[in-house]
């Protein structure tokens, strides 16, 4: 019997492997974010990872303060989020705001009030996919999903069965609320890490750290 549970096991996971690239969700330039009309497609940037993305020129070094607005959870008909419950929802936009805060604070003054040299960060959380309970970590260690996460590994790509999150930036001269930069992103773990495929929300708090480090070395 533990025999054929495990064959039948691996065979789930290579048949999820064959489909994996059709259950991938693509991020979309979210029509009821506030600067939606200045997104285009963002063709600098093969990964997928920001899909969409409008900037000027800015001189980062000028800015040593930023502000974060409170995390807002979308609520428009193109959000994708799934059947995700407003609890989920509630628990990654709060873990989003304390983690882009932490990054944010190693390289800014964290300040609560408009001023010269402070920038304004807001953060839309519009969609996150939970990671498939099991079979995510046991595709880390069985055969057919070990060859399709060393692809995805090598290609900064997704893992097999694995959750991500999606939301869109948006950062301001505090000072005269100009919009400097907005940006769709989708983000996920590393294939390989493991500790991001136990827990139906840990890949897309996972994927929150990796945005949260992103975009403080995009301000440098």
């Amino acid at each position: 019997m533990t025999v054929r549970l495990r064959v039948s096991g691996f065979a789930a996971i290579a048949a999820a492997g064959l489909c994996a690239g059709c259950n991938t969700v693509t991020p979309v330039a979210y029509s009821e974010v506030a600067s939606a009309r200045y997104l285009a497609p963002n063709s600098a940037d093969p990964s997928g990872r920001v899909p969409y993305r409008y900037a000027v020129a800015a001189d980062w070094r000028s800015y040593d303060k930023v502000m974060l607005d409170p995390v807002v959870i979308y609520r428009g008909r193109d959000h994708q989020f799934g059947d995700m419950s407003e609890q989920d929802k509630a628990r990654l936009a709060a873990y989003m705001r304390s983690r882009f805060l932490e990054s944010l604070s190693a390289r800014f003054r964290v300040v609560s009030q408009r001023g010269p040299a402070t920038l304004r960060v807001r953060l839309t959380l519009t969609g996150a996919v939970a990671n498939t309970p099991v079979l995510g970590t046991a595709s880390r260690f069985d055969l057919a999903g070990a060859v399709y996460n060393g692809v995805q590994s090598a290609r900064d790509g997704e893992g097999l069965l694995t959750g991500s999150v999606f939301y869109a930036a948006e950062i301001f001269d505090a000072a005269s609320g100009r919009l400097l930069n907005t940006f769709v992103s989708k983000q996920y773990p590393s294939p390989y890490d493991i500790k991001a495929s136990v827990g139906a929300l840990a890949a897309a708090e996972a994927g929150i750290d990796k945005g949260a480090d992103a975009l403080v070395a995009q301000l440098q």
